[in-house]
């Protein structure tokens, strides 16, 4: 009789299945039994790793909003203009959605989980404090700017008909408009 070795399961797999799950099957599948299903292994493994499975969905949550901060502090990279950094930033959201950080699909659950709806709300705080910066830096001091560049690049990641680049395009095309009426 052979003996296969498995390989040992850490919390952040459960993390990156959990993330998958979300984006696949919807909020239903963040349980013990159908991660355990979509791992091939046994609940135990996640009990091992997870009190319960609402601290599961805690740690879920802080591991998406990192991935999130990770990107807002990359988005506006080394661009040479205040204005190149704006569109850049405004862009970058439009990307979460194609990106490991599944956003839709966290948006679609803080419908119906408060702990999920704190942290979007936390993260959207963090990315129009900064929408808001980047204007600021070019003279608009006006938060609604921000909340309409915002709610239109987190729009697009459920407006599916067209590529991450028409979509990129588009709000940077946004950003450009915002920029000629100042």
């Amino acid at each position: 009789m052979t003996v296969t070795a498995t390989k040992r399961l850490t919390k952040s797999d459960w993390l990156l299945a959990g993330l998958g799950a979300v984006v696949d099957v919807g909020p239903d599948a963040l349980k013990a039994e159908p991660l355990a299903r979509r791992l091939g292994t046994t609940k135990g493994s996640f009990y091992w790793h997870f009190k319960d499975v609402p601290a599961f969905h805690t740690e879920l949550l802080a591991t998406w909003e990192m991935q999130v901060d990770d990107e807002l502090l990359e988005a506006p990279g080394e661009e040479s203009t205040a204005a190149a950094r704006l569109r850049r930033l405004a862009q970058t959201i439009t990307k979460r959605s194609t990106t490991m950080v599944p956003d839709p699909s966290i948006r679609a659950w803080a419908r119906s989980n408060r702990f999920a709806a704190q942290a979007v709300a936390r993260v959207d705080s963090r990315w129009l404090t900064s929408l808001q910066d980047h204007l600021a830096d070019l003279g608009i001091g006006n938060p609604e700017m921000a909340r309409i560049i915002y709610a239109a690049a987190v729009g697009m990641g459920d407006f599916g008909q067209t590529s991450t680049c028409e979509n990129t395009d588009a709000i940077g095309s946004l950003v450009d408009l915002v920029l000629a009426l100042r």
